[in-house]
């Protein structure tokens, strides 16, 4: 550094000077400047604008974990501590999640039994489904997002957004999860005790499709934690970077966040960095 502030100021002070002041001596700030630029130097400059590429691409989100996937991906061969050091001397961070609640246990639920039991790990996709709703601030007012994920994979499958909470929007998130999967076999669909799950439309629905209703204690969401986890991705990842000013401009993101970049590029930790339709990829080849 010392050696830069010469450099930068040999124009208005003589460079002996300099270094008198700062303690150096002048041959070797000659043998600095005649110095070339060492080959590692050379070589994290040119990582670096790859990192930033895949930085960029995945909008922000990703650390270093999943970048380092993205370049061992183009061939890349440097390793994951690597990728680590270059981004945080350059000032590239993911964004961070949200603090975890916590909550407390009550009677079990009495409209479902709990077929899941918080076990999330499943050998092949359509054993087990979870459903959620949340929702997205607008001007126009709140726009409500129901979703469907298969727990083998964690790919949204269905999903539908509306201006109210009206029983059609888990229903319509629903159809089209059967609709894409046409499961051949039961599957369980795991739930709260939402109104919505608990009405008679859904109950028809689920016997229909040979839906295995589930549900959780009231005020326990331990068992969709992983619809919890994929509401939690969207609002850091996604919609709390906008300001939508109508629910259609929401609904257009939200889109292209699901079927474009969750479901197709997203890579995550719990499928070795894959992204749900990858992972699925490789199941179906291996089978």
């Amino acid at each position: 550094m010392k050696y830069a502030f010469i450099e930068a100021t040999c124009t208005e002070y003589k460079i002996r000077l300099m270094c008198r002041l700062l303690g150096v001596h002048p041959s070797g700030f000659y043998a600095w400047r005649h110095q070339p630029e060492s080959n590692r130097s050379k070589e994290d400059k040119r990582l670096l604008g790859l990192i930033k590429e895949s930085f960029e691409a995945s909008q922000g989100i990703y650390g270093s974990k999943r970048v380092f996937c993205d370049l061992r991906e183009v061939g890349e061969s440097c390793g994951v501590h690597r990728v680590a050091r270059i981004m945080r001397e350059n000032g590239i961070a993911a964004l961070r999640g949200y603090r975890k609640h916590r909550y407390k246990y009550h009677k079990p639920a009495k409209a479902a039994p709990n077929r899941l039991s918080q076990q999330f790990e499943m050998h092949s996709p359509d054993e087990a489904w979870v459903t959620d709703i949340t929702y997205i601030r607008t001007l126009q007012g709140w726009l409500y997002l129901a979703v469907v994920l298969d727990l083998f994979s964690r790919k949204v499958i269905g999903w539908s957004m509306k201006s109210t909470l009206a029983k059609e929007i888990v229903l319509d998130a629903i159809l089209m999860a059967v609709w894409r999967r046409k499961p051949t076999k039961p599957v369980i669909i795991h739930s709260d005790q939402g109104s919505q799950y608990s009405s008679d439309e859904w109950k028809r629905f689920c016997e229909q499709h040979q839906l295995q209703a589930s549900m959780s204690r009231r005020g326990n969401c331990y068992d969709n934690a992983v619809a919890e986890s994929f509401f939690s991705s969207l609002k850091k990842e996604r919609i709390r970077n906008h300001v939508y000013h109508t629910r259609d401009k929401a609904r257009a993101d939200i889109f292209d966040y699901i079927e474009v970049f969750y479901n197709r590029a997203r890579r995550h930790s719990h499928l070795n960095g894959m992204s749900p339709e990858a992972f699925e990829e490789v199941w179906r080849k291996q089978g």
